[in-house]
C-alpha cells in the first residue's frame, strides 16, 4: 500500500506511561508483540480491541496486525517494525480508517518502550502519533471538516483510547516476562 504521508502534520500524540515491576533483564517487548493472542489483545482495551496477529510483509519485515475502535472509526492498523529490541520497538502502519463517512487512511507510529527506574521498578512508556496521509485531508475537506476539527477529535479519541491500553499493555508485557523466565527456569 502505497500513500503521501504528511509528516508535516500531526493529527495526534499521546505519551501514556504505567509503572510495573519485574525483572528488566526479562522483558521483552519484541517477544511480546510476536505472541500477542488476540484475545489478550482485546483484554488490553475491552470493546476497543478486537483482534491482533503477527504476519511478515513481502519483504520479509515483520509486522503486528491490530483491528481496534478508536473513537467512531474502526482502524485496521497494519504495523511493519522499524526497530525491533527487547525494551523497545517503533512500528509504523498506514492503516485504513472506518469512519461514519467511510473509508481513509492515516500513518500511525507506535513506539512501546520500558525503561528501569530501579532495580525491578519499571515505567512501560506507550507512544502513539498520527500523521494524515493526502487522502485524508481530501476526505476531511469532501465531508466539510476542518483540519484543526479532524485533529482535536482524532486527539481526544486516540489519547483516551491510550490511557486505557497502557496500562493493559505494560501489565500483559510483564505477564509475559515472567512466563517466558518460569518456562526458562523449567527447562
Amino acid at each position: 500500500m502505497s500513500a503521501t504521508v504528511r509528516t508535516d502534520l500531526v493529527l495526534s500524540h499521546a505519551v501514556i506511561t504505567a509503572d510495573v515491576t519485574a525483572n528488566f533483564d526479562d522483558i521483552d517487548i519484541e517477544g511480546w508483540l510476536k505472541n500477542l493472542p488476540t484475545h489478550e489483545y482485546q483484554r488490553c482495551a475491552p470493546g476497543d480491541h478486537k483482534a491482533a496477529g503477527y504476519t511478515v510483509d513481502d519483504d520479509g519485515v515483520p509486522m503486528s496486525i491490530n483491528v481496534e475502535m478508536i473513537g467512531s472509526g474502526l482502524v485496521i492498523q497494519q504495523y511493519r517494525y522499524e526497530v525491533a529490541s527487547k525494551h523497545y520497538c517503533k512500528m509504523v502502519s498506514l492503516s485504513d480508517v472506518l469512519s461514519p463517512a467511510g473509508w481513509t487512511t492515516t500513518q500511525v507510529v507506535w513506539e512501546l518502550g520500558m525503561e528501569q527506574l530501579d532495580g525491578d521498578k519499571l515505567r512501560y512508556v506507550n507512544t502513539v502519533t498520527s500523521h494524515p496521509t493526502e487522502e485524508f485531508l481530501r476526505f476531511i475537506a469532501d465531508n466539510g471538516q476542518t483540519y484543526e476539527e479532524a485533529a482535536a477529535a482524532r486527539q481526544k479519541a486516540s489519547g483516551d483510547h491510550c490511557e486505557i491500553e497502557t496500562p493493559h499493555y505494560a501489565q500483559s508485557i510483564v505477564n509475559y516476562a515472567k512466563a517466558q523466565a518460569a518456562k526458562g527456569a523449567a527447562a
